[in-house]
């Protein structure tokens, strides 16, 4: 659905061409998928959004209205959005004599474009901090500042009128910082003590051999979009990328599975939760990555919600909906806490590399 250099760039894809996986309906509405294309004709007013909230990124799509539809993408939405002026940056799909014709922000800034009815048509959207652009078939066509910017959210396909269709929805998170330099461990604490044995390869990968054990980030991290490539160097091998840690404990944190195994010859059967699933939580949906080849994942997490994209195909989708507990193994943990790649067991042979990190504002708007 990428390419391999779409992925090296970080992208992933927001809908995979067959369901709605990783969507919700916000209002009744008959929102389907035909031809891999998300389509829209009826229904009660309202937005199909990611389940995922979402930092500053570039989103794509490609989009086609009939002649007379007023539709939209909404960016930094909330899944019931009540004012564009305020709480929402709502990206018009309309007639040409709307006060806000296709490619501008509704209550915001108007944009003055040609984009007939009937044709597939590709917007380009950059929400930036305080600052979003958007291209209209690779034109930039608005660039506005908010003096009142919003901090994530979801993103959602509207239904005000008219039938419109929805393809190739795709995201590159902005703002990235990188975790690991390469050359050796700096940022992060060794476990000496511990089986595990991490080094920096001639190369500038990263390689844990052996196990039990854990290397762990010196920052702590609440919310965040990490991606990550991957590769595991002997068949079915066992790994994971923990997150929201207890410092210093181990391995007390959620955890990414890696585990390219599946049973039957079916990728949609995972052995042992499947890479991208959260173990003991959600197994992935389908086994997207191959061993002793390169992967890319990314994993986002955002309140009580995280997923995961392997080779940018969503393959998890979760909401912690426990009660709070310190230990995210026992419950819900919000508080930022360390990143740890695990050494799974005597048999350990994994390495990564290009590993960045997207650490996200405060949700709330600051004074």
């Amino acid at each position: 659905m990428l390419s391999a250099a779409e992925l090296a760039d970080g992208w992933i894809s927001l809908f995979d061409g067959q369901t709605l996986f990783g969507w919700k309906a916000g209002s009744q509405a008959d929102w389907r998928v035909e031809d891999g294309v998300i389509v829209v004709s009826s229904g009660e007013k309202g937005l199909l959004y990611t389940t995922t909230q979402f930092g500053n990124y570039v989103l794509g799509v490609d989009f086609r209205s009939e002649s007379g539809t007023n539709s939209g993408i909404f960016l930094h939405t909330p899944p019931q959005p009540q004012d564009p002026s305020a709480d929402c940056y709502e990206l018009n799909i309309a007639e040409a004599d709307n006060p806000f014709p296709t490619g501008s922000l509704v209550q915001r800034k108007k944009a003055e474009v040609d984009a007939p009815g009937g044709q597939w048509h590709s917007f380009e959207a950059t929400v930036d901090g305080d600052r979003v652009t958007i291209k209209l078939n690779n034109q930039q066509v608005l660039d506005y500042t908010d003096p009142k910017p919003l901090r994530r959210g979801h993103i959602g396909l509207q239904l005000n009128s008219g039938k419109v269709a929805f393809r190739n929805i795709r995201l590159k998170p902005l703002g990235a910082v990188s975790l690991f330099n390469g050359r050796d461990l700096t940022g992060w604490k060794t476990y000496p003590e511990m089986a595990s044995k991490f080094t920096v390869t001639a190369g500038g990968e990263l390689n844990v051999q052996n196990g039990r054990g854990q290397l762990e980030t010196a920052g702590q991290y609440g919310d965040f979009a990490l991606q990550l490539e991957c590769q595991t160097h002997a068949p079915r091998l066992n790994s994971g990328v923990f997150f929201r840690c207890i410092p210093g404990d181990d391995m007390m944190g959620y955890e990414c599975q890696i585990h390219n195994g599946f049973q039957d010859d079916d990728r949609a059967q995972p052995q042992d939760c499947g890479t991208g699933g959260f173990f003991r939580r959600q197994n992935a949906r389908r086994v997207v990555a191959d061993d002793l080849t390169w992967f890319h994942m990314t994993l986002v997490a955002d309140g009580p919600h995280m997923a995961a994209w392997v080779n940018g195909y969503q393959v998890s989708d979760w909401t912690d909906d426990r009660p709070a507990n310190e230990n995210p193994r026992k419950g819900l943990r919000l508080e930022p806490g360390t990143i740890m790649i695990q050494g799974h067991d005597p048999t350990t042979d994994i390495s990564f590399r290009n590993l960045r990190i997207a650490d996200w504002s405060p949700r709330e708007q600051e004074d």
